[in-house]
């Protein structure tokens, strides 16, 4: 896999983890300030998070198994 294919891999996986992290602390910080499961903090946060995670998936899945390098 040439340099430029790996480095944009390996960005779009670190861009799918922080957004992820954003998800679950925006989650957090809501229900820690008394936010109902309803709020706006933990429904865009749980959108984040599924985002995130989605984004992760798919850069490993369209990976060919041979370019673990």
């Amino acid at each position: 896999m040439r340099p430029v294919q790996r480095a944009y891999r390996e960005s779009s996986r670190a861009v799918g983890a922080i957004i992820c992290v954003v998800g679950i602390g925006m989650v957090v910080v809501t229900l820690a300030n008394r936010g109902g499961p309803l709020a706006l903090g933990v429904i865009v946060g749980v959108a984040f998070a599924a985002i995130g995670a989605l984004r992760v998936v798919i850069v490993n899945r369209l990976s060919r198994p041979g370019d673990k390098s």
